[in-house]
């Protein structure tokens, strides 16, 4: 069962903007901390930005300043905007709730900043 499901990667080009969204299906989400993750190729998948169930944010220091992660409990959604994309921001993007020890992800979406 898809328990999470990203959406809004695509090609971009240096210095543009993508905001990605993701949907959860299961209310109590709501409750947990939840994340986006990024992988680029030959690369282990690292956390881009947090928000907690009372909304308090962590963000990696390569993205501070450039996106912004937000939630909403009512939609069951979580948001990442991107601003001033840099090529290394290049990778697929992973939406993340760890509930009680168990992670759960969804599929992934591309992002890639080329000109």
């Amino acid at each position: 069962q898809v328990q999470l499901v990203e959406s809004g990667g695509g090609l971009v080009q240096p210095g543009g903007s993508l905001r990605l969204s993701c949907t959860a299906a299961r209310s109590m989400f709501s409750s947990y901390t939840m994340g986006w993750y990024r992988q680029a190729p030959g690369k282990q998948r690292e956390l881009v930005a947090d928000v907690t169930d009372t909304l308090d944010v962590y963000y990696a220091d390569s993205v501070k300043g450039r996106f912004t992660i937000s939630r909403d409990h009512a939609k069951k959604m979580v948001y990442l905007q991107m601003n001033s994309l840099k090529p290394e921001d290049t990778a697929v993007y992973y939406c993340n709730v760890n509930v009680l020890g168990v992670n759960y992800w969804g599929q992934g979406t591309q992002v890639t900043v080329s000109s």
